[in-house]
């Protein structure tokens, strides 16, 4: 393995719900929907969020995405991102054709890699157009992984974490459930498979552990041990 950029398992690839050592599982949020009070904003100030996302990104819908990560269920991801991380440094996100990293990644959603001990999440350039409680859903799911250990385990965790966290910010939005976008059409089957299991991972995890992606995958990692998490 080429030890100066690797790729975290956490590729999202279309259809399969395919997307370290993370936090100890004590530190991880529990999964409970709370009814979220945000609401998608007219406009964005992005010169204003510049500043306070330096080192993070310089796209407005990531930035808008990031607000909206804020105390909600995805706050957890959102300090990772933040810094709060096995790294201790920013999570470096933008969009870009994954292909030019590797044929094969064509069709992935986002992709998490780490390169000189610092973290990346590329999103496919083909979702800049997606709402941001949809990117937002993404970054909740990508930031948990934080080094190369993957695990069946953690896969799981990381899909329920996304599917709630798109549940709490797109509730009660039009703007978001019917943009039409190809990540909403993503984020909605896994709302749907949330719903299905009375809100908790039952059915993601059938999704997850079944997935031909994660064939050769362990089923734990480091701070994902627990067989029942």
């Amino acid at each position: 393995m080429n030890k100066k950029s690797l790729i975290i398992f956490s590729a999202i690839c279309v259809l399969f719900f395919p997307s370290a050592q993370a936090a100890k599982e004590a530190d991880m949020p529990k999964i409970e929907l709370e009814q979220s009070s945000k609401t998608q904003a007219e406009e964005f100030d992005i010169k204003k969020y510049s500043k306070v996302y330096k080192g993070v990104t310089k796209d407005g819908v990531v930035m808008q995405a990031l607000e909206m990560m804020k105390g909600t269920i995805a706050d957890f991801s959102y300090k990772a991102i933040m810094g709060n991380n096995l790294t201790h440094s920013k999570i470096n996100i933008k969009f870009r054709n994954l292909a030019e990293i590797k044929p094969e990644y064509e069709s992935f959603d986002a992709l998490g890699w780490k390169s000189k001990g610092k973290l990346y999440i590329y999103i496919n350039s083909k979702h800049q157009e997606a709402p941001p409680e949809a990117i937002a859903a993404v970054l909740a799911h990508e930031a948990i992984h934080q080094d190369e250990f993957a695990s069946l385990n953690e896969e799981t965790y990381a899909w329920t974490l996304e599917a709630a966290t798109w549940m709490q910010l797109s509730e009660g939005n039009d703007f978001a459930t019917s943009s039409g976008s190809a990540l909403v059409q993503r984020e909605e089957m896994l709302k749907k498979l949330f719903i299905k299991g009375n809100y908790t991972d039952k059915y993601i995890k059938k999704a997850v552990w079944t997935n031909p992606g994660y064939a050769n995958m362990p089923s734990r990692s480091p701070g994902f041990e627990d067989e029942h998490l």
